[in-house]
């Protein structure tokens, strides 16, 4: 038997294994693949930001990704993607991304990528605030303790006493309060709405948006540079990728908690490539967020409000 008819009988061995696992560790290995993407992603910001201004960086991560998705909308007919009855929904969900990526861009660049991680974990704390102050959802006195607790676990990680309040952590917190914004907004689309279409929308608008901005600030890049941001762009649509497909394969309630692995990337990036060693307070503080957003999550899986899209909501 030849080399290529192994190779081939070996593929479809572990291709009839892959097809035999349930569709909830399918689905888990595509969210983990995902998780770990994004992460190595938020590493080569910080890289990035050593040169390059975040302004700069954000918009290589989104012409990157909207050259790649524009091949794909040809294929489905420029007509049927960008037709929506949700013209200001797209732009607002836009406006929330674009804020995410600005703030979590400059945060990368100028705090530990665990920090910066553990903070994002927020969101589902402000997504039970704004949505009970916007969309008048009940939030039981058990998700509001959850809340309350998660940003105690923020300030441990500030310690303002210490001087560690600043402009760098201020903008990671404020990543995660605009995430819960498109979170919302996504939520908010019809239930026809094609997904191409929302990260079409989003794509372009965040482009446009950030064009201005990158000029400005604009610093010719290295060869070098120039091929980490377009590998930094194309992971991150990747990612956003795998995580859409793993919950399509699997039940949200059962994926949602995988999503925390980011954090033990973060970490294990953060010691190897930056040496970032996180000191005690931060890692009580990250203990504390993880803890709280996980028993809203398994609260939601029991009977509360139903988790966002996942596919369009993340920046």
């Amino acid at each position: 038997m030849s080399d290529l008819s192994l190779q081939a009988a070996w593929l479809t061995r572990w291709a009839a294994r892959w097809k035999a696992l349930p569709d909830n560790a399918r689905g888990g290995a595509w969210v983990l693949l995902g998780a770990a993407g994004f992460t190595v992603m938020g590493g080569f910001v910080k890289v990035l930001g050593q040169s390059l201004d975040s302004f700069q960086i954000l918009f290589f991560r989104a012409a990157v990704a909207l050259a790649i998705i524009t091949p794909l909308v040809l294929r489905a007919g420029i007509a049927n993607v960008v037709r929506t009855r949700v013209p200001l929904l797209h732009a607002a969900r836009a406006c929330a991304g674009f804020m995410a990526m600005v703030c979590g861009f400059y945060a990368l660049t100028r705090l530990p990528l665990a920090t910066v991680t553990a903070v994002t974990f927020t969101k589902a704390l402000f997504v039970i605030i704004l949505a009970s102050l916007f969309l008048a959802e009940p939030v039981s006195w058990r998700r509001w303790a959850a809340t309350v607790i998660g940003f105690l676990g923020v300030i441990m990680m500030l310690r303002p006493g210490e001087g560690a309040f600043d402009l760098a952590m201020l903008a990671a917190i404020g990543q995660a309060a605009a995430v819960a914004v498109a979170v919302l907004l996504v939520k908010s689309f019809p239930a026809g709405e094609r997904h191409l279409t929302i990260l079409f929308y989003f794509s372009l608008l965040s482009t446009l948006m950030a064009i201005g901005p990158a000029i400005a600030v604009w610093r010719d890049p290295t060869w070098e540079l120039l091929g980490l941001a377009l590998l930094m762009g194309a992971l991150g649509l990747a990612s956003q990728a795998a995580v859409i497909h793993g919950y399509r394969m699997g039940e949200a309630s059962a994926l949602a908690p995988l999503d925390y692995s980011r954090l033990l990337f973060a970490t294990m990036i953060g010691l190897v490539v930056f040496m970032e060693v996180p000191d005690t307070w931060s890692i009580l503080g990250a203990a504390i967020i993880i803890g709280s957003t996980l028993y809203v999550a398994r609260h939601e899986a029991n009977g509360g409000s139903p988790p966002a899209r996942p596919d369009a909501a993340r920046p």
